[in-house]
């Protein structure tokens, strides 16, 4: 039995540990690395607590979820019963992925959306404890016009502002449409200008800029601090410019990541939307190359 003398002890002892560490937060910002959950999201189908368990055992920490549009669940999950999981299995949610909402489902609003019953979504990702929450991808008919990338600045900065009052970011991940000139005017240059810097803030996703041929530490350059996220994805060698493991390919990770204090860079996530084999060798082959020579 413990004496009451060395319980205090060791408390104690526990204690100024406890105080003389860095704060747990400081220390993720410089070992975590990240998964999109959409890489493996066939096995979180199938089976969420084995697969982010399997996740977990590769290294990862932190995920980024890609479910909650729609259904309103977390991998067919509510807030605590997922952010529960989430505990058991050693990992951290900080971002998940959402949509604009003007696109229908089956004719009818698409709740979970910046459009419909936003507040909600709100509400769930706080319960979980995310702290960014992306506009993920617009459909070909939410694109258009520069009028109407305009709208969607708006509908950033409202949702953006619902996302504030509960500690959350607000932000917008790129694909490569959005660097399709309309005149002389890139979508992408309308969407930045007309968001709010404090509320709406940026998701770049490395490989989708790479394939639209821009330079991102030139757009660190351009908006310095608005990247608080990155998607980790490589570029294959081929004409095809097709998916691969983070390291396989051609994009500069190094050159990228000795700027992120000029992005404003945060958290970032690998993600592989098409795998050669299974995903699981996939996201251990990025996340021991992000481990050896990223971080």
């Amino acid at each position: 039995m413990i004496s009451r003398r060395s319980f205090i002890k060791t408390t104690s002892f526990a204690s100024a540990v406890v105080l003389a560490a860095p704060s747990f937060a400081a220390m993720r910002k410089k070992t975590d690395i990240g998964l999109q959950l959409y890489t493996v999201r066939d096995a979180m189908g199938k089976d969420p607590d084995g697969t982010l368990s399997k996740v977990a055992a590769i290294g990862y920490t932190t995920v980024e979820g890609a479910t909650y549009t729609g259904s309103e669940k977390f991998y067919g999950m509510g807030p605590k019963e997922f952010a529960a999981l989430l505990k058991t299995s050693g990992l951290w949610m900080p971002s998940a992925h959402y949509r604009l909402g003007e696109e229908k489902t089956n004719g009818e609003a698409t709740k979970g959306t910046m459009l419909n019953d936003w507040q909600k979504a709100v509400d769930d990702a706080a319960a979980v404890g995310i702290k960014y929450m992306v506009c993920a991808w617009l459909s070909p008919a939410e694109r258009g016009s520069l009028d109407h990338y305009k709208e969607l600045a708006g509908h950033l900065n409202t949702a953006g502002e619902a996302c504030k009052k509960a500690g959350i970011q607000m932000c917008y991940h790129n694909h490569d449409f959005e660097f399709e000139k309309q005149g002389d005017v890139y979508p992408y240059d309308v969407v930045m200008g007309n968001t709010d810097k404090e509320l709406v803030k940026f998701e770049m996703d490395l490989y989708w800029v790479t394939k639209a041929n821009q330079d991102p530490v030139a757009l660190f350059d351009k908006y310095p601090k608005r990247f608080p996220l990155l998607h980790m994805k490589d570029m294959d060698k081929t004409p095809k410019k097709f998916f691969t493991e983070v390291g396989n390919g051609v994009i500069d990770f190094k050159k990228i990541l000795a700027q992120k204090e000029k992005a404003g860079m945060k958290y970032f996530f690998v993600e592989q939307d098409v795998c050669p084999g299974s995903p699981f060798d996939s996201i251990k082959i990025s996340h021991d190359y992000i481990k050896a020579n990223l971080v």
